[in-house]
């Protein structure tokens, strides 16, 4: 279903207040936000559908979605209105009541942190503003309602949300026979204590102990109720629903409790309002009980002045995240994109990895080893300190024979004390020689790879030898080729290799660690080291350049019985994108190769939507020998636009100099490329998502799977460092840029070590010539020593 002439926008960037406007409320899908912290949040969409989370999705989640869901059968957060003078109800949020669009007048701003959504309805305007404040573990709802007509009004207002009976997703969803009958719940005519398991002792120490008693609360700050509701089936009616809550209909609640069966929390409140006057209040829901961290938090809340002040500090301290670096280019799709969305993506795609979504419905649990150590890469400039902890965590992560365990959870982990996996996967631990070394390169912590830390199971090792047992335990296991094997997966969780099959991504991957490792060891002096990678790195790159190319691009792997994926002699799945690209980011691929291989890229993966991963897609194959054939024919691992692979084909393309290619590949998977394209795209058009379906599907050009993925990292990371071209070294910061030939010049404010820099780079076509505070400096690195409190930068291409 390819509109390419169809133009549709339902929202707009609004760059000077760092927000998305939705100024359609019917968009194709929910589009949805992040707001809290990374102990505490919780995604809303622009109809306030979504649900609340602590630590984990799986293991603290604490109000109910419905996924899989159509939008106006969602749970959420929701605000109802009544008309007491006719009866008339509706909801601040479109959804889920749902009036009349050409009566029904709304507005969803989408920010940083926070979500305000605006209406207008029957001359009442209603708004509210959705936030945690800065370190808290509560949410608040900042709500004004305002009386536009000429006469006076009196109205009921109803908040409400559907908290979990467990906080345990799994449990809340299918364990129905223990969880109906763990609720208990009481509440007043401002808080409503939420209680699960209640006579049971608390365990704080061990957080994925669901039997524990725990507690949540929903209180009125600013405001009193007349009743309240805390019983889900004395709220919504027996046969009610969100769209028609019986309580809303009839203009009461029951002041009901919850023994047993399922809770709720909501509130029946009157406002008399005379023309012109407005009412503000908030709602708070957070995790504890009601009458200690509930009262606590009402009181934080409790004049308008302190919301305000709570929801100024919650921007103020995003967007000083996002100003390591921002932008001005010819290009107002890209300047929204790097300024705020894409590594704001970043930012919550590093607190959440892939636990909390509105896909990810709670079966992933703490921190996937893998993404994370990706991750890291588009959060290390808005994040490092805490990036620097995650570094640690994950190496800790490592086992002592140089694998790793497939997911780290924070709140479970024991270093020197895990148990081993049943399982490998390939590529797990060599992600570290993508974040470690830039961790260091942003910090200019070089000491950091002589710390020592524990291993998963057992023993300690410098961060530096940790390095090394990651890259030993690939050499340790390689097959007939002496290339490594994929083992349990080898990034593509689709190919089933074998344990003696062999990854050719992989093999890059180890060339890429190999070359890093020397570098890091040439820096720190440790000369038998160096010999010893650059001995490996020259047998090395002969089996690759046997056994690597099929003739005109770079094959895929060897499954353990000789049978080649990714090659000519293949009727489905005959070319793979992630060898091509990694060919050239490794460096192992000579001039003539790289050509061949970037020319085959683009002339049967590249579509006007992105690369897609592999082609043809598998239809006929052994789901034993390619598992991909699960998925429909241009979806996902099956010949799909993988949005994680993008930033690898701009990479390899700015590598080779071939800087319009590269663009131009970045600019197909960029969201905001689509913003006037929505009906075709259909997820948001301000972050990125894991796939799109490519043209062997019929919805070619839809996304599907938004926010948590390692495409924001990897679009995130090639637009800053290779389209840009402004990368941290050990020794400074670099600037070579690889900007597409019809930019004339570009500004951009980078913090880096606590320096700033303003760059001015005006296009060209020769090499750099740079310079800082008016000194020419030789190539294209600034020194360390030579960087001022504030620098002035100008690039001459």
């Amino acid at each position: 279903m390819n509109s390419s002439d169809q133009q549709t926008s339902y929202g707009h960037f609004d760059d000077a207040q760092r927000e998305y406007v939705i100024t359609q409320a019917n968009t194709p899908r929910p589009w949805s936000n992040y707001i809290g912290n990374a102990h505490f949040g919780g995604v809303i969409t622009n109809n306030a559908a979504g649900y609340i989370f602590y630590r984990s999705a799986a293991q603290g989640k604490l109000t109910r979605y419905k996924f899989n869901s159509m939008p106006g059968e969602l749970n959420g957060r929701y605000l109802y209105l009544r008309d007491e003078s006719n009866g008339d109800y509706w909801s601040n949020s479109w959804m889920p009541v749902g009036k009349p669009l050409d009566q029904f007048k709304t507005t969803c701003r989408h920010g940083t942190g926070y979500t305000s959504i605006e209406s207008t309805y029957a001359s009442i305007a209603s708004a509210v503003t959705y936030f945690t404040p800065v370190g808290a573990l509560y949410e608040v709802w900042k709500v004004t309602i305002s009386n536009e007509s000429d006469r006076p009004r009196n109205l009921k207002l109803f908040p409400c949300i559907e908290p979990q009976c467990n906080w345990s997703a799994e449990d809340d969803t299918k364990n129905l026979q223990y969880t109906q009958y763990i609720s208990a719940t009481h509440g007043n005519q401002n808080l409503i204590d939420i209680g699960s398991n209640i006579n049971m002792p608390t365990d704080p120490e061990h957080f994925e102990n669901k039997d524990q008693a725990r507690h949540t609360f929903f209180g009125l700050a600013g405001i009193d109720a007349r009743a309240f509701d805390a019983e889900l089936n004395s709220f919504l009616g027996s046969y009610g629903s969100y769209a028609a809550p019986a309580a809303v209909e009839q203009g009461q609640c029951s002041n009901s409790t919850a023994a047993g069966d399922m809770p709720v929390a909501a509130f029946e409140i009157e406002v008399q309002l005379q023309p012109g006057e407005s009412r503000s209040f908030a709602c708070v829901f957070g995790v504890g009980k009601a009458e200690d961290e509930g009262r606590t938090a009402l009181a934080a809340m409790a004049k308008t002045q302190d919301i305000e002040a709570a929801l100024t500090a919650v921007k103020s301290v995003t967007h000083d995240k996002l100003r390591s670096l921002q932008v001005q280019t010819p290009d107002a799709a890209f300047n929204s994109m790097l300024n705020t969305w894409a590594p704001y993506n970043c930012l919550m795609t590093f607190y959440w990895s892939r636990t909390a979504s509105l896909v990810y419905a709670g079966e992933r649990d703490g921190l996937g080893f893998r993404d994370t150590m990706q991750d890291m890469l588009g959060a290390m400039a808005i994040e490092l300190d805490e990036a620097h902890r995650r570094i640690e965590l994950l190496l800790t992560g490592q086992l002592a024979n140089g694998g790793a365990l497939p997911v780290v959870k924070p709140f479970a982990h024991t270093p020197g004390a895990m148990q081993k996996p049943d399982h490998y996967r390939a590529d797990d631990c060599l992600w570290f020689f993508n974040a470690i070394p830039e961790y260091v390169k942003e910090s200019g912590d070089l000491d950091f790879y002589n710390k020592v830390l524990p291993y998963a199971d057992h023993g300690s090792d410098t961060v530096l030898a940790h390095m090394r047992r990651a890259m030993e335990f690939n050499f340790e296991r390689c097959g007939a080729h002496g290339l490594p094997c994929g083992l349990h997966a080898d990034w593509n969780d689709c190919l089933r290799l074998g344990e003696a099959g062999e990854s050719i991504f992989v093999a890059f991957q180890l060339r890429f660690a190999l070359r890093e490792y020397i570098d890091i060891c040439q820096r720190l002096d440790e000369p038998t080291e160096v010999a010893w990678a650059s001995e490996k790195l020259s047998s090395y790159d002969a089996a690759l350049a046997e056994h690597a190319w099929d003739g005109e691009w770079y094959l895929r792997a060897y499954r353990d019985d000789g049978l080649k994926f990714g090659s000519k002699e293949n009727d489905e799945g005959s070319i793979f994108m992630n060898p091509q690209a990694w060919a050239i980011i490794s460096g192992h691929a000579d001039a003539k190769r790289a050509q061949q291989s970037m020319q085959a890229l683009k002339d049967q993966l590249a579509t006007e939507f992105g690369v897609m991963l592999c082609t043809p897609p598998y239809v006929k194959t052994d789901p034993k020998v390619a598992l991909g054939v699960l998925f429909n024919p241009g979806m996902k691992e099956n010949g799909g636009i993988f949005n994680h692979t993008q930033g690898w084909a701009v990479m390899a393309e700015a590598k080779l100099g071939n800087r319009d290619q590269a663009w131009q590949y970045f600019k197909a998977s960029m969201p905001a490329s689509y913003n006037e394209r929505a009906d075709v795209r259909e997820v948001e058009p301000y972050v990125v998502c894991q796939s799109t379906h490519s043209s062997f599907s019929p919805r070619f050009g839809a996304g599907r799977v938004s926010w948590l993925s390692g495409s924001a990292t990897w679009n995130y990371h090639a637009a800053t460092q290779y389209i840009l071209g402004i990368r941290p070294d050990y020794d400074g910061l670099r600037i070579a840029p690889g900007l597409p030939s019809h930019w004339p010049e570009v500004r951009v404010s980078r913090h880096f070590r606590g320096k700033h820099f303003d760059i001015t780079i005006q296009n060209g076509n020769g090499s750099a010539r740079i310079e800082l505070n008016g000194q020419e400096l030789d190539g294209d690195l600034i020194p360390d020593k030579r960087m001022e409190p504030t620098n002035k930068v100008v690039v001459t291409l």
